[in-house]
């Protein structure tokens, strides 16, 4: 005789394919089936399988030897679909993702049909799915591999993650697998350039920043060219990791084809640190506040590649010192809006030793000069 309190557990998966009444008749059926060589909750889980019930399983307990798995998982980042030629000639598809719930994350490589959803849209960082595929050893551990015999449903139930994203200044070079939510300062534009291998890529930087400070972000590629944020937006970026810039000494975040960004409601505060004049040491960036002292004329240059190029000098004042400013490029035309006393803030210049080894701030790409009163 089945009491259905042993089975109610597995019955409750099934998510109403069948009555109560009718699942506890089938599990009594199997029990007998099998000569009561299984127990009750055994031949519930067989009755449950055969029904399409597959038993789900935890990141964590993911090995390779067992086959065939099902997981719900949060879809942590995406990467970029990549093309081969197969050996009858035809043509393959493969996107590799990053899935995470509670206990870990794991990479997860859809192929050809699988791997469409991502092309159409199907697919997308922060969803929620039931993945079914086939575990191996890869390069970095444990995968899942979804292809022929594999399945993706999308489900409503959210999945819990256990990332824990950093604060800013806790980011360190070499850092890698991090996640971090912070307000976007600033977006750059879009710039194109040529692989060695001949192909083109995308890069954007942006800068974000939190309570503890602000850091400056490199997007490839895809990421690059489809920015759905503006400055203000909130962000979090999952799957991250960071490199030591050699010529700002600044500890940055790279973002590519394993990693992802997205809109984020979290509240996040971020104020600018602005640096007395008389704190401001080579080889560093600051921000400054403060007015106009002095004004020099825009003169034309020709840099090394034949382009033209122009430069401006300017002075600022605060209350602990005065410091030259050099103005490149476009930041240069702010000097036809300026006047001795206007007020102005720098954010970003970086600072070298200039004349008479005298401290000076360069105002470059990477600056942003705003006029506060004319």
């Amino acid at each position: 005789m089945v009491i259905f309190e042993e089975i109610e557990e597995v019955y409750g998966r099934l998510e109403g394919k069948l009555t109560r009444d009718e699942f506890k008749s089938k599990v009594e059926d199997k029990v007998n089936m099998m000569n009561g060589l299984c127990d009750t909750k055994t031949a519930a889980m067989l009755v449950a399988s055969e029904m399409g019930l597959n038993e789900t399983v935890k990141i964590k307990d993911i090995t390779a030897d067992r086959g065939s798995v099902v997981l719900n998982a949060k879809v942590l980042s995406i990467g970029d679909i990549r093309e081969f030629s197969r050996e009858d000639g035809g043509v393959g598809r493969v996107v590799n993702i990053t899935l995470a719930d509670d206990t870990g994350t794991i990479r997860a490589a859809l192929w050809d049909e699988a791997a469409d959803l991502v092309k159409i849209g199907d697919i997308k960082a922060g969803q929620n799915l039931k993945v079914k595929g086939y575990v191996k050893e890869g390069l970095k551990g444990h995968e899942i591999n979804v292809g022929r015999g594999g399945n993706i449903e999308h489900i409503d139930k959210e999945v819990a993650v256990n990332l824990k994203p950093l604060k800013i200044n806790e980011i360190k070079p070499g850092m890698s697998g991090l996640n971090v939510t912070g307000k976007v300062i600033d977006i750059g534009t879009m710039r194109t350039f040529q692989r060695k291998d001949g192909t083109a890529g995308k890069v954007t930087n942006i800068t974000l920043g939190d309570e503890t400070g602000k850091i400056r972000v490199t997007l490839w590629d895809s990421k690059a060219e489809n920015i759905g944020f503006k400055p203000g937006d909130t962000v979090e970026i999952l799957n991250g990791y960071a490199r030591e810039n050699t010529f700002s000494n600044q500890t940055e975040l790279q973002l590519g084809s394993g990693g992802s960004i997205m809109k984020s409601s979290a509240a996040v505060n971020y104020s600018e640190t602005i640096t007395p004049i008389a704190d401001i040491e080579i080889n560093s960036a600051y921000t400054i506040k403060g007015h106009v002292s002095g004004l020099d004329e825009i003169r034309e240059f020709d840099r090394a590649d034949g382009t033209k190029s122009r430069v401006s000098n300017i002075y600022i004042s605060d209350e602990t010192g005065r410091i030259r400013v050099a103005l490149w490029g476009e930041h240069a035309d702010i000097i036809k809006e300026l006047d001795i006393g206007s007020e102005i803030l720098i954010i970003d210049a970086y600072a070298k030793s200039g004349r008479n080894e005298e401290v000076e701030l360069s105002a470059g790409s990477r600056t942003r000069v705003q006029v506060l009163r004319k």
